[in-house]
């Protein structure tokens, strides 16, 4: 049996990404973080699994909490997987970023990254 605990749709403001005007001022960032636990034998401990607080926590240090400016939506979702991936339970982690005002060469579409890591 598999658990998935996850965080849908969480937005922050900060000062990412690639162009150096995109680090002088705050833009969105909507996350979707989930992570699979394969074992399930301590439902009942909230120390033994992953919680979606942890999850809030881990993208809010990582990317609102931090003086470290990111350059790519790529990194940012390593160093989250990074942090999550120390909890024992977790087997797999997904990790969405969307960005929906990223500079494009014209109006249209949301731009986004997906990670999985697998243990």
């Amino acid at each position: 049996m598999n658990l998935k605990v996850g965080l849908e749709s969480y937005k922050v403001e900060a000062a990412h990404g690639w162009f150096e005007f995109e680090l002088e001022k705050p833009q969105p960032f909507i996350f979707t973080v989930w992570v699979e636990i394969n074992d399930v034998s301590n439902f009942g401990q909230l120390d033994q699994t992953i919680d979606y607080g942890l999850i809030q926590n881990c993208v809010d240090e990582v990317v609102v909490n931090t003086k470290e400016k990111i350059r790519l939506l790529e990194s940012m979702a390593e160093k989250i997987i990074q942090k999550l991936s120390l909890h024992p339970s977790a087997s797999v982690i997904f990790v969405r970023i969307e960005k929906p005002q990223a500079p494009l060469p014209h109006p249209g579409g949301l731009p986004f990254i997906e990670l999985v890591w697998q243990r």
